[in-house]
């Protein structure tokens, strides 16, 4: 198991977390299709469920067996 040779000072750890923090903070999109806030060059999932990435359904939503059932009476 690696183990770090020196302990993180409170200073640095602040320092790393705050660079995550505005790596995906500004880097949201409003969709022009379904409306909703997203993250750039992500795959997301539309109102309906199915993963979208520029404008293409990657994967369809999956349909749950009791909404088949309900619909069909």
């Amino acid at each position: 198991m690696a183990v770090p040779k020196k302990k993180t000072s409170p200073s640095r750890k602040r320092m790393r977390q705050q660079r995550h923090a505005v790596a995906t903070g500004g880097q949201t999109t409003l969709d022009s299709q379904t409306g909703l806030l997203r993250l750039r060059h992500h795959a997301h999932a539309d109102a309906t469920g199915a993963i979208v990435y520029r404008g293409k359904v990657l994967k369809a939503a999956k349909v749950k067996p009791q909404a088949e059932e309900a619909a069909a009476e």
